[in-house]
């Protein structure tokens, strides 16, 4: 085995360890927390293939941001899960099933679709300049979009925390 399929094995270890801590940790803190785990593996993965930008702009902007947001919400609406009786996992069952059929339904298109088909080796490494120049030309309008919908989120949470202290 080479190095980078041990590389692989234990960063896709520890990333599915971590997800499946993102679901079943009780502290939604700790759930967020768990989530930086499992995305600073995916930039791994990205730095593992030679996707250097993908990578970087992986920890830019999903760690330094979406998680930061993630906690701001978390702390302004100040919602206390443990002591909710509803949130009990009474249902964990259904959900271990759902997650099997599921796991198992991927499993299978993939392998239908894909098979031993292997990942070609001319691909040509693209630039920052490159890559920059696509995103801001033809993908700006979702770009911009997903901003709005980030603020939007943070000030809906700054109103929830700000309505449940008025009384």
């Amino acid at each position: 085995m080479i190095a980078e399929h041990v590389a692989f094995g234990i960063i896709a270890a520890v990333m599915i360890a971590a997800a499946f801590r993102v679901v079943t940790t009780r502290d939604i803190v700790h759930a967020a927390l768990y989530l930086v785990i499992v995305l600073a593996g995916v930039a791994a993965l990205f730095l593992l293939v030679g996707a250097e930008f993908a990578g970087i702009t992986q920890v830019l902007i999903y760690i330094g941001a979406v998680i930061v947001l993630f906690l701001f919400g978390i702390m302004l609406t100040r919602s206390d899960f443990d002591d909710d009786e509803e949130t009990d996992h009474k249902h964990k069952f259904p959900a271990t099933l759902t997650a099997a059929l599921l796991l198992a339904v991927m499993i299978v298109a993939l392998v239908d679709r894909f098979g031993n088909d292997k990942l070609p080796n001319n691909l040509t490494p693209q630039t920052t300049a490159q890559v920059s120049d696509e995103l801001f030309s033809q993908f700006i309008v979702p770009f911009e979009a997903v901003s709005v919908l980030l603020l939007a989120a943070l000030i809906g949470a700054i109103v929830i925390a700000r309505r449940e202290e008025g009384g």
